[in-house]
């Protein structure tokens, strides 16, 4: 049995809950898909912990912005929030980091965080059999923190969900179980406010942290992933 988190953003009390949800669960097998870092407050002690548990983890956009050195041009409040977890992250976390691939395979599993055609920064809310490249079944990614299992004839997509930034209107954390030819969708309650308290003292602004409570962007938008009509 695997579990797949992904997309934990830095909300250490989210990753403690998501991981001791897993333990319970007997599986010792855990992947990462990628954004350790970004958003929430405590990027240092997520890497820390995935670390000391030996999880690997892919290279996701926001973890890039770090290792890289190139910030995000798209947005001011991400480019904010990578500038101050710069300021915390230790070099031995941050060469554990960088030693991040881009993709994991595994029989006719695909793994990455973004998608097939860019595995860091590949945005997927709408799924049809093209996405798909010639030698994958299942395709596994994360990215937009929205938590999906589509099934297309024998091709299956999923998004395990985010771990520390749901966008699907849920705001427990999210992750799944691959048990066989099953992909069992999970969501764990965390300590939101302990989170938010970790945010508060590094004096992140509220609206950084109050869709924490709702499930959503920052903003409040409320995302989805659906089958394309369209190949």
């Amino acid at each position: 049995m695997l579990a797949i988190i992904s997309d934990i953003h830095a909300n250490l009390a989210a990753l403690e809950a998501v991981l001791a949800d897993i333990d319970a669960r007997g599986i010792s097998e855990i992947w990462c898909l990628g954004d350790v870092v970004g958003y929430n407050g405590e990027p240092n002690e997520c890497i820390s912990l995935l670390s000391q548990r030996g999880i690997p983890s892919l290279l996701g956009n926001h973890d890039s912005y770090i290792v890289s050195g190139e910030n995000c041009t798209r947005s001011r409040v991400v480019a904010e929030i990578i500038d101050d977890h710069v300021k915390m992250i230790s070099e031995e976390n941050l060469a554990w980091l960088a030693q991040a691939s881009d993709r994991f395979e595994r029989g006719r599993d695909l793994f990455v965080h973004g998608g097939p055609e860019d595995p860091l920064d590949q945005y997927i809310y709408n799924v049809a059999p093209s996405l798909f490249p010639e030698q994958v079944d299942r395709l596994f990614v994360g990215h937009t923190h929205v938590q999906c299992v589509l099934k297309m004839g024998h091709r299956v997509f999923c998004n395990p969900g985010s771990v520390g930034q749901p966008r699907d209107g849920d705001p427990r954390a999210a992750y799944v179980t691959l048990e066989g030819d099953d992909i069992i969708c999970h969501r764990v309650q965390y300590d939101v406010a302990r989170t938010v308290a970790a945010m508060q003292a590094r004096g992140y602004e509220p609206f950084k942290y109050e869709n924490l409570w709702t499930g959503t962007q920052i903003g409040g938008r409320i995302d989805k992933i659906v089958r394309s009509e369209a190949d």
